[in-house]
């Protein structure tokens, strides 16, 4: 498109770029460091997706501009590399609305550009897909469990327990949460003599042993059922098996094999991930994750290394030849052992260490 950038060439070397792209999804997140944000998915006419981020000091100037299935222009944004465990597409960097951002509506972008992507069941079954990013799956309901109740952090949420087979009739277990059960049973009760064909936009993948399995990922995740085939079309699947299997009702698969909610995965999505530099650039008090390997660890505290004093600041974050930021440990001697972490324990954490 003249005058528009492409989606696939966005990178973080500058912020004056621009862009014209549909929102395919939109969802407000609240977290207890960043508040609440608005994130949405976008695509441009190439078909190429990118998440955005709207920070919580800026989403009362945005919010009544942005709604899902709307093309709107944007210029003069920031990107930042994409990371963590629920990412929505497979671009390296994410935008990040600036104060200095101008949104303006254009016309539409082609109907049935909404970058749905199914994935095959072999892929996910057999550890082919990184379950780092969330997928789109469309598969026919063949096997439903009965409606629990699962008690998380204290409330009371609604789980159900579905098989999905392909047209090569390989069987994809999947576990949806909260309102997507209502409208899953919902769609059972109606269905008359009819099959029920579930589409899932944006599911995550769960990894339990060896076992894989898909579930919905939150506000992120959207659920259809039996749509028209029309849209089916649209979404780039309209061919389903064809027999006249009937729908099975059956126990309730064990909450272990696909968890959609659990208070460690609940953490690490709520808790946004920063790098040291990120972490050394912070001006307010805030909770993140940091994921990093402990390069040194220093058990005296030497004068050049005085975190008070202002020449040794590049010494306590510094960078070797192959780029590593190096973040240093210190431990100070105490009269009370209780109160001393060994170097020895500290090089058994050596490997991996989160910082939160």
């Amino acid at each position: 498109m003249a005058g528009f950038n492409s989606v696939a060439d966005l990178k973080p070397f500058k912020t004056m770029w621009r862009v014209k792209v549909s929102i395919v999804r939109l969802w407000k997140q609240y977290s207890a460091a960043g508040g609440l944000t608005i994130e949405m998915v976008l695509i441009d006419s190439n078909g190429d997706k990118i998440h955005a981020s709207v920070k919580k000091e800026l989403v009362n100037k945005f919010d009544h501009q942005l709604e899902q299935g709307k093309t709107l222009t944007f210029t003069n944004f920031s990107l930042n590399h994409s990371v963590g465990s629920y990412r929505t597409t497979n671009h390296l960097y994410k935008i990040s609305l600036l104060a200095t951002t101008r949104v303006r509506s254009c016309e539409a972008l082609p109907v049935g550009l909404n970058g749905f992507t199914p994935v095959n069941f072999h892929e996910v079954l057999d550890g082919s897909l990184n379950p780092d990013f969330l997928i789109d799956v469309i598969g026919h309901v063949v096997e439903v469990s009965h409606v629990e109740m699962i008690s998380v952090n204290g409330k009371e949420i609604q789980k159900i327990s579905l098989e999905l087979r392909d047209l090569a009739d390989v069987r994809l277990p999947m576990v949806l949460w909260r309102n997507f059960v209502s409208d899953v049973t919902n769609a059972i009760q109606l269905r008359g003599e009819g099959r029920v064909i579930l589409v899932l936009r944006f599911g995550k993948i769960k990894v339990w042993k060896e076992d894989r399995s898909v579930s919905n990922a939150y506000n992120v995740s959207d659920v259809q059922l039996n749509p028209n085939m029309a849209k089916v079309k649209h979404l780039g699947q309209c061919k389903l098996p064809a027999d006249e299997l009937q729908l099975a009702i059956v126990e309730s698969k064990p909450l272990t094999v696909a968890s959609g909610v659990s208070v460690k995965d609940d953490f690490f999505i709520h808790t946004p991930r920063k790098t040291i530099a990120e972490m050394i650039e912070c001006r307010q008090v805030e909770k993140c994750i940091v994921m990093c390997t402990i390069s040194a660890i220093e058990t005296d505290m030497h004068q050049d290394l005085n975190p008070y004093n202002p020449q040794a600041a590049d010494k306590r974050a510094d960078e070797n030849e192959f780029q590593f930021k190096h973040l240093y440990i210190f431990c100070k001697e105490t009269k009370s052992t209780n109160e001393t972490m060994s170097t020895e324990r500290l090089l058994n954490m050596r490997n991996i260490i989160l910082l939160i």
